[in-house]
């Protein structure tokens, strides 16, 4: 296992912190040792959950041109008929993941294909598991098209703990199933849009793996 390249930055920063503030510590209540080592030891528990957020395992992907593969970990929190009016103006099946701050946070393409659309979108930062969180919170909508003509759009949305979305894509761009791309930070939610008729491999409250779990069969 390894550390996401997106954690590098808020890994170093909690380190400067947590290490100044166990300094203030030993400075001002060294006379109170029990209190100290109390701090030093939840600092540290701290630091070590920063660390594991941005973990990366390694992962076998099976790519499966006839399969669209959950973007993310965490669990199956709605399948459910929507309109969409952002991009296909049509009802839609919506699949939904929520992931909590212990899932891995890496977000992966559901398929293989040509990236025709992406937009971020600013918004408010209600609970994930929220219905509303899929159009009102802060997020992306990208849309892949597949070898077969069908396009998947799905949505990276930011819930009450996550405050910035990192996305990879770029229109007219070449992906690969299971390549990454982005990483949402401290817990929020995947929106995967399916066209109607399509096959749900998996049911509510479903525990789901990134780049390894079939939601759906194309075909």
């Amino acid at each position: 296992m390894t550390i996401h390249k997106e954690g590098f930055l808020t890994i170093a920063l909690a380190a400067l912190l947590l290490g100044l503030l166990n300094v203030l510590f030993h400075l001002t209540l060294s006379e109170i040792s029990w209190l100290v080592h109390t701090l030093q030891a939840i600092s540290l528990v701290f630091f070590f959950l920063i660390v594991y957020f941005f973990r990366l395992p390694k992962i076998h992907i099976e790519q499966n041109d006839k399969v669209v593969i959950s973007p993310a970990d965490g669990t199956v929190v709605a399948i459910e008929e929507m309109h969409d009016a952002e991009y296909f103006n049509d009802p839609r099946i919506q699949v939904s993941v929520f992931m909590s701050p212990l899932n891995v946070h890496v977000n992966r393409y559901p398929i293989s294909g040509e990236i025709m659309y992406f937009k971020h979108h600013n918004g408010h930062f209600h609970v994930a598991w929220n219905p509303k969180s899929s159009t009102e919170n802060e997020h992306t909508s990208t849309v892949v098209r597949h070898s077969s003509g069908t396009d998947i759009l799905f949505k990276q949305i930011a819930g009450a703990l996550a405050r910035r979305i990192v996305s990879y894509a770029q229109v007219s761009r070449e992906i690969n199933q299971g390549d990454q791309c982005g990483f949402i930070k401290f817990g929020s939610r995947v929106d995967v849009l399916l066209p109607i008729g399509t096959i749900i491999n998996v049911e509510l409250d479903q525990k789901v793996f990134g780049g390894k779990t079939i939601l759906a069969s194309l075909e």
